[in-house]
């Protein structure tokens, strides 16, 4: 005889839980989304700076001439040194820890989502993803058991490859000179949390 009660009580709770939600974090797009979750069955998590830390570092650097490791090394800290991309940054951390001298680059070009290219000290240089890499193509050479290696462990895995004959983004590249190894740590609680989720028979 009184809707009053669920016309009102119902909204508050719902703005309420958003609001508490939005204090640990949790960002909600609309409230049909809440009354949902009480039956997803699957959660599906994005990893970096979710599940990580977010602040990737350079965990293995392995080059075809180890005795030319600080050059190449050199070359790749010049490429990103501009890039604000955790990968990116990563590599010039690791760069200056080693007190290795950066090398200017002109015609610095970013390929979204696959990595730079440049011009240092009159040669092209790529440095980004192996897929994008072999696609301009590339070769891993004497490296390619160690980059299987790599990804089998997990480890997120870019290469550095001189660019072939020809002009900027058309020029194909030649063998990859180096692998990049990167690993984010996992956040604190953040196993703790999905094991949570599984234990309420979460996927």
């Amino acid at each position: 005889t009184c809707p009053c009660a669920l016309s009102l009580a119902t909204p508050v709770a719902m703005l309420s839980a958003a609001g508490t939600l939005a204090r640990s974090g949790v960002l909600v797009r609309n409230l049909q989304g809440l009354e949902a979750l009480a039956e997803i069955d699957t959660v599906v998590f994005d990893k970096t700076g979710t599940l990580t830390v977010g602040r990737p570092t350079l965990t293995a650097f392995v080059t075809d001439e180890p005795q030319a490791e600080d050059a190449w090394l050199a070359l790749a800290a010049s490429l990103q040194s501009g890039s604000e991309h955790p990968l990116a940054r990563a590599v010039v951390a690791a760069a200056q820890a080693r007190s290795v001298a950066f090398e200017p680059v002109t015609q610095m070009h970013a390929v979204p989502g696959r990595g730079t290219e440049g011009v240092v000290d009159g040669v092209c240089w790529r440095l980004g993803s192996l897929r994008w890499l072999e696609e301009m193509g590339a070769t891993l050479g004497p490296l390619e058991g160690e980059a299987r290696r790599l990804l089998a462990s997990g480890a997120t895995v870019s290469a550095l490859a001189e660019c072939g004959r020809g002009e900027g983004s058309e020029a194909p590249a030649a063998r990859v000179r180096a692998l990049l190894a990167f690993a984010d740590a996992v956040k604190p609680g953040a196993r703790e949390a999905i094991e949570r989720l599984r234990a309420r028979g979460l996927q």
